[in-house]
C-alpha cells in the first residue's frame, strides 16, 4: 500500500521474492528459457575478446555519440587521487567526485571477480552443458558492463582511468572462488548480483540530485547505466537458478553480512547511501519497485511471477 495526500492507492504486485522456492524441474525450465533469452538479448559470443554482439554494438553507439559533461569535475585530481585507494578524507569531496570514485570501487571489484572466473570455467566450445554456456555468456556481459562503465567515466571528462587489480590476497580470494563447489558458491554469488541490483538502484535515484547542473550528461549516465541494469535484473533471477531450497535460506542469512562486509571496504558508498537501506531492499526484492521498461527488456524466473489466480 502507499500512502498519498489524496488517500490511500493499491499498488499491484505482480512478481514474488527472490527467494521464493522453486522445484528443480521449474529451475531447469528457466535454464532454458533463460538460455534462449540471452542469445536473443546479447548476440554471438566472441570468445577472444571478452564480447558480445549485440553489447559490442550498443557501446559502439554510445561511443559514436558521445556525451560529456558541459565542465570537468570541479577538481579531477582529485578523482585520480583517490580512485583506486582513498587517501583523503572523502568528506571533502564535491557530490559528483564522491558519488564516481565509488562507482569506480564498485566495478572494480565486478572486474576482478570476472577476470579471476573468465579462466576457470569452460569456454564455449568446451562447455558439456547448457549451465556452462550460460555461465561463461553472463562472464562476457560482465566485461561489457565494465566497458559501459568506463564510458560513464569519459562522460565526466576522465579519459585516464585505468582498471588496476586489488590487494593479493582480494585477488587470490577471486581467483580461487570459481573453484568452489557449486553447491556453496551459489549461494553468495547469487548475494553479490542481488547487491548489483541494489547498488545500482540506488545510484540511478541519486542521478537527478548529484548532476542536476549537466543534463546531457546525466542522461547519458542513466542510459548506460540502465544497460547494466537490463543485465543485472536477468543475472539476479539466473544466479538464483542454481540454488535448491536450502541454498536459498542460506542465501537470505548471507545478505546482511556480506553487503556490510562489501561496503566497508568502499567508504565512500556510507556518505552516499543508507546501507541499511540497501541491506532491507536486497532481503525484500521482488521486481515490483523496478520500473516496466527495464522489466520488459529484461528476463524474470517464472516462479517469481504472481499469475492472475494469485491475483
Amino acid at each position: 500500500m502507499i500512502e498519498s495526500f489524496k488517500g490511500v492507492i493499491t499498488k499491484q504486485e505482480n512478481y514474488r521474492s527472490i527467494f521464493s522456492t522453486a522445484t528443480s524441474e521449474e529451475r531447469n525450465e528457466n535454464f532454458k528459457s533463460y538460455w534462449n533469452f540471452s542469445q536473443d538479448h546479447s548476440g554471438r559470443l566472441i570468445e577472444s575478446e571478452k564480447d558480445l554482439e549485440k553489447k559490442r554494438a550498443k557501446l559502439r553507439f554510445f561511443q559514436e555519440k558521445p556525451v560529456r559533461s558541459r565542465k570537468p569535475l570541479a577538481n579531477p585530481e582529485l578523482f585520480y587521487a583517490n580512485y583506486v585507494h582513498l587517501k583523503d578524507d572523502p568528506k571533502i569531496f564535491d557530490k559528483k567526485t564522491l558519488l564516481l570514485t565509488c562507482i569506480y570501487k564498485f566495478a572494480r571489484h565486478e572486474w576482478v571477480g570476472i577476470s579471476g572466473a573468465w579462466d576457470a570455467i569452460p569456454s564455449l566450445a568446451e562447455s558439456k552443458n547448457i549451465t556452462e554456456k550460460i555461465s561463461r555468456v553472463h562472464l562476457a556481459e560482465e566485461f561489457c558492463h565494465v566497458r559501459f562503465f568506463h564510458e560513464m567515466f569519459r562522460t565526466f571528462h576522465l579519459d585516464e582511468v585505468k582498471w588496476v587489480p586489488l590487494g593479493p590476497l582480494m585477488q587470490k580470494v577471486y581467483q580461487l572462488f570459481p573453484y568452489v563447489p557449486e553447491m556453496l558458491m551459489a549461494p553468495p554469488a547469487f548475494v553479490t548480483e542481488l547487491m548489483g541490483i541494489t547498488f545500482y538502484q540506488h545510484v540511478d535515484a541519486l542521478l537527478d540530485e548529484v548532476f542536476y547542473d549537466e543534463p546531457e550528461a546525466k542522461t547519458r549516465i542513466r542510459e548506460l547505466l540502465h544497460e547494466i541494469m537490463v543485465d543485472e535484473l536477468a543475472h539476479i533471477g539466473q544466479r538464483r537458478n542454481f540454488i535448491g531450497s536450502w541454498g536459498i535460506r542460506v542465501a537470505k542469512l548471507m545478505v546482511s553480512p556480506l553487503y556490510r562486509l562489501f561496503y566497508k571496504d568502499i567508504p565512500e558508498s556510507s556518505l552516499l547511501f543508507d546501507i541499511d537501506s540497501m541491506v532491507h531492499d536486497g532481503l525484500s526484492f521482488d521486481y515490483n519497485n523496478v520500473s516496466q521498461e527495464l522489466l520488459e527488456r529484461s528476463w524474470i524466473p517464472s516462479y517469481c511471477k504472481l499469475s492472475s489466480v494469485d491475483n
